[in-house]
Formats: C-alpha cells, structure tokens, sequence
C-alpha cells in the first residue's frame, strides 16, 4: 500500500472531483527505481517514443508508451508497489488491471503545453472504472502541474481525441456520436473549478479517465518535468470499439467488442491472483505488440 494510506475521504474526492492529489505515496526507492528506467529508455527507446513539438524549438517534450514491456525497473514499480492497491481503492474496484504505461518528459525551458483532453476516448477500454496515476519523479510546482477540470468525469461527454499536431486521430462521420468537438476550455476557463497541485516526489496525483485534463509547458531554467503515467482499469472494464485504431494499437490479446478485460496482456496486479504470475503480461512469450 502507499506510504500514506488512502483514506475515505481520498475516495470521496476522486468519485467527486474526478482526481485526487496523494501525498507521500511512494517511497524514494520506486523513484530511484523510475528513474533508473527513465534514462535507459531514453537512451535506447522503443517504438513508442514520440517528439511531441518540432526540432530547433527550446527543450525537449517527448512522450514514450508502453515502454514497460522492455524496462525492467517500470515492471517492478507496475507488480510491487502499492500502486494497484491505490488505484482498486479509489474507483471502489475489487481489482485492478494494468493496461499501459506513459512518459512524459519536458525538458527545463519548453514552452509547448500539454492540449485539454479525456483519456478514454483514445483508448480500447469501456467501463466507468479506468483512471491513471500520474507520478513525477522531480519536484513540480503548482503552475507546472497538470490541471483538471473539476468533475468533468460526470459530465457524460466524450470529446474527440487528437494528436499534437492537431490532427484527429479517429476517422468520424458526419455529427458521429457521441464524439463532440473539444471545446477551447482557455479561452473560457474562468467558467470552470480548475484543480490544480504542486506535487514533492513521492506525491502523487491519480484522476478519472474521462477527466478533463491538461498541461502547462516547463517554462523552469533547470528544472526537468519528468513523469511516469501507468493506466489502470476495474471491475466493469469491457473492450472498446472506436471510429478507428485507437493509439496505441494493441494486438495479439484476442478480446472481442464487449468482452471484459480479462487477458495475459492485461494483467490483475491487485490482489495477486493466487498460482499466477502478476507480471505475466511482461514475459517473452506474451509481450504485447503495439501501434503508434
């Protein structure tokens, strides 16, 4: 379990809110043990790296999925911490699934932001219970950290997903339901309760995925923004269908539309199923394939 345990009022504020902010969560060995990781992916990184803003521009905004599948530090944080034990407390689940793994490093002076949006919708995952942990291994002040708006996660909209770029990333038909258009929320965003926390290692912040969310660019001189995001599911996680391949694409789990989640890909990290391996979706012969 987290170094300071989840308490009921925690759970009231993410079911409220659609985030909450978890002091003291992790002790600095699973730091260490991210950061470790960290640099050996970027040095040797998979195919799930992407530059998020264009060469010549100050810093550096990269962001990395599924980079667990080969990173050895990233599955012993996944499997032994207390990180689906948080996770399955918060959306009152009596389990919890690992789906996938998110870098997200912005180097001291880049200015690109983070664009507003929802998590579901670019994933294969239906359900009320899915939420992300957001873990930054460097200390973040508060107008660096990631924002949301306060109780999107009940708002029943799903706003269309798109790339940095600005592109889409679904192909949709005319007035496609229920994908809207997402909103210029800077623009109005004295209309909404914007959350927002400065976060020391070992806080955390875990939100709903279908919380409205964003973030600022790393405007600090010095100072790196990295984080580990790991994506989790509950109890009533199906799979889902999209206008199109969601990113990533996973294959090989062999799940229908509509089946629960329920694969060797993606893992019940808590409680341990008993005989199995909680790590099985990391071995040689189940390693997931994805698409960028």
């Amino acid at each position: 379990m987290s170094e300071s345990p989840i308490t009921e009022t925690d759970v009231a504020a993410f079911d409220r809110d659609g985030a909450v902010c978890l002091r003291h969560a992790f002790d600095p060995r699973w730091l260490d043990r991210i950061a470790e990781g960290i640099d050996k992916e970027l040095a040797a990184p998979g195919n799930g790296l992407v530059e998020q803003q264009a060469a010549g521009l100050p810093g550096r905004f990269v962001t990395d999925y599924c980079a667990a599948q080969r990173t050895p530090e990233f599955q012993d944080f996944i499997v032994n911490s207390g990180a689906a034990e948080i996770v399955a407390t918060l959306m009152r689940s009596t389990a919890a699934h690992f789906l996938m793994d998110v870098l997200w490093i912005k180097q001291p002076g880049t200015a690109k932001p983070t664009a507003w949006h929802q998590d579901q919708p670019y994933f294969c995952i239906d359900g009320r219970q899915m939420c992300s942990i957001w873990l930054p291994i460097d200390p973040v002040p508060r107008d660096v950290a990631l924002r949301f708006l306060r109780g999107s996660h009940r708002w029943g909209r799903w706003f269309r997903p798109r790339l940095t770029s600005g592109r889409e990333l679904y192909t949709f038909g005319a007035d496609e339901k229920p994908w809207e258009a997402i909103p210029d929320f800077d623009a109005e965003l004295d209309k909404y309760d914007v959350l927002q926390w400065g976060l020391e290692p070992g806080d955390c912040l875990v939100f709903h995925a279908l919380a409205v969310h964003g973030a600022p660019g790393n405007p600090q001189p010095s100072r790196h923004r990295r984080v580990l995001t790991t994506v989790w599911f509950g109890d009533d996680a199906t799979y889902g269908v999209r206008p199109s391949p969601p990113r990533p694409h996973f294959e090989g789990h062999g799940l229908k539309p509509g089946d629960p989640m329920r694969s060797p890909y993606f893992p019940q990290i808590w409680p341990r199923p008993a005989g199995e391996i909680a790590g099985h979706r990391f071995s040689a012969d189940t390693a997931l394939r994805i698409t960028i």
